[in-house]
């Protein structure tokens, strides 16, 4: 039996939360990765990249790993019910369920953080609690088989702690140098905990609108659920 991967893709979604992941998962045996979204008409990515679903949510296997991108798109999916119907009909036989960056609000807005340790992009952290999740700063977090990572690029990260629990850390390791994933900033600034408080304040104020909208949708989604 193949193991059924599936990527969740919307319009507006941050490409390198599904692209990081998908380039690891690919590399599985026996594994088929699909891109999963309402229908199979191409969607427009945030800065413009097409991406075409491979399968439809009426058509989609029952998934072994189904794991969800995050993306400026990711707010209007907080209170679609088609999405998050899909969310939850594939969650209780999978395996692993899976985010990556904002990803995780969308699993939270399904209802299936709360109590569970979990992470997120860092400026929408504090919006994982509005869900009762319990917010960790860290690059991955596992709470049983719900694995999240944290913003954009910690999905290669989450993708390869995923091989190694599936397939053993020799086969990860394997999939890592495959990639050539040995990643060398030339800033210290991928972190609020390391980036110039300076800088880190410039950005929260450049973003300022689109959190609040983002929280928004968190609020009312998260009140569905209470």
């Amino acid at each position: 039996m193949p193991l059924e991967i599936g990527l969740l893709v919307f319009p507006n979604i941050t490409q390198l939360d599904m692209t990081g992941p998908y380039e690891v998962f690919i590399k599985f045996p026996d594994a088929r990765v699909h891109l999963v979204w309402k229908t199979r008409d191409p969607i427009t990515a945030g800065g413009g990249m097409q991406i075409v679903p491979s399968t439809t949510f009426a058509d989609c296997p029952q998934l072994d790993i189904l794991c969800v991108p995050g993306g400026a798109g990711m707010n209007p999916l907080l209170n679609d019910e088609e999405t998050l119907d899909f969310i939850r009909r594939q969650a209780p036989g999978a395996k692993y369920v899976t985010s990556v960056c904002t990803g995780s609000l969308v699993l939270g807005a399904a209802g299936l953080l709360k109590e569970k340790r979990a992470t997120t992009h860092w400026m929408s952290h504090e919006m994982l609690a509005e869900f009762g999740a319990i917010p960790v700063h860290e690059r991955v977090v596992r709470d049983g088989n719900i694995f999240t990572g944290g913003g954009v690029t910690a999905g290669i990260d989450f993708a390869l702690t995923l091989a190694a629990e599936m397939l053993g850390d020799d086969a990860a390791r394997k999939i890592q140098l495959g990639i050539e994933y040995d990643p060398a900033p030339p800033f210290a600034a991928g972190s609020p905990a390391s980036a110039d408080p300076a800088l880190v304040e410039s950005v929260r104020r450049a973003s300022h609108a689109r959190q609040s909208e983002r929280l928004a949708d968190v609020k009312q989604a998260a009140a569905k659920l209470a």
